[in-house]
């Protein structure tokens, strides 16, 4: 594979060419008593060592994919399905909270999924993947624009919230978002330098394992796996630790700021990545992924953005310490 990444299947506010408000202010009130988090309905990662990264010719290596190293992990706890639409909705409704889209006024949504009638709105594209419409009212509770609406999809992924949105989420929950570590530890299921969480071949017996494109990115979609957008958080078979989507449906935002060098040098012992950066890491791949153009549903890729972007193929999942 071509290892000059491409851009990839998500878009960042500063390439928008919007003119942007003021940084909205993002804080649970302080008078929000996080929840105790429902340690029984998360999956216990007892830790330990194992391979990460890949030097799989069809990886990334500008993307910091490898070198393959042993890393350790001490143990934690992580949810088994990314956050739905319904338990978001609940700390909005909870906590009054307003994500950075809603701020905003507007946030990307893939050109396929715009109505007829929002279409004639839009302005603006993103000039290096134009596949990405800016569109304005389109925000978690409506992740295709103003007309579009999440009242049927309440168990598909939350969408359309930016890394500020999901520590704010994590905060009141009391829990917390996975390091990258701890995210492709949990993701591999127990396996060894497999390509995916459930081994080398993308469908084995011809069986499809996740949600992700088919067809001719970014124009035409089979849907062979049954799903255009998003699917139901437990769409597909989940992996040897229980843990369900971890390839395709959504990226998943990580705690880490990302960078493509600072593991090489960096510590191996429960990492939490550099100190500082411009993006943070997001793993997983989406429904967007195709291996003509975004390989990234391997369980070794990895993607960033800026931590106030927002898209229709960006959710998150929780984790939390083993010390409650």
């Amino acid at each position: 594979m071509d290892t000059n990444s491409k851009a990839c299947c998500s878009a960042s506010r500063h390439t928008a060419g919007q003119e942007q408000p003021p940084i909205p202010t993002l804080e649970v009130a302080q008078t929000d008593v996080p929840n105790v988090p429902k340690l029984q309905d998360m999956v216990l990662i007892q830790g330990g060592t194992f391979l990460m990264g890949t030097d799989d010719q069809e990886g990334f290596p500008s993307d910091g994919e490898g070198p393959v190293r042993e890393v350790t992990v001490k143990a934690f706890y992580i949810d088994p399905c990314t956050v739905t639409n319904a338990e978001f909705k609940q700390f909005v409704d909870q906590t009054g909270y307003m994500t950075e889209a809603e701020s905003f006024g507007w946030s990307f949504v893939f050109h396929l999924f715009v109505s007829e009638e929002t279409a004639k709105q839009v302005k603006t594209t993103v000039q290096q993947t134009p596949w990405w419409w800016v569109v304005e009212g389109a925000d978690w509770r409506h992740p295709e624009g103003p007309d579009s609406h999440v009242e049927d999809r309440m168990d598909h992924p939350v969408t359309q919230v930016s890394w500020h949105d999901a520590m704010a989420y994590c905060r009141w929950s009391g829990k917390r978002l996975p390091t990258e570590a701890e995210w492709e530890f949990a993701a591999r299921g127990g396996l060894v330098k497999k390509r995916y969480p459930w081994g080398d071949e993308l469908k084995p017996g011809g069986k499809h394992m996740c949600n992700i494109w088919q067809g001719k990115f970014p124009d035409k979609n089979n849907k062979s796996d049954g799903y255009a957008g998003t699917a139901p958080v437990k769409a597909f078979e989940p992996n040897g630790y229980g843990l369900y989507n971890v390839s395709g449906n959504v990226w998943e935002w990580c705690s880490d700021w990302f960078s493509p060098k600072f593991h090489i040098k960096g510590k191996r012992d429960n990492p939490s990545g550099p100190p500082k950066g411009e993006a943070r890491a997001m793993r997983g791949g989406s429904y967007l992924c195709h291996r003509s153009y975004c390989n990234r549903y391997r369980v070794a890729a990895r993607s960033k953005n800026t931590p106030d972007s927002s898209t229709g193929n960006i959710g998150f999942r929780c984790a939390a310490d083993v010390s409650f």
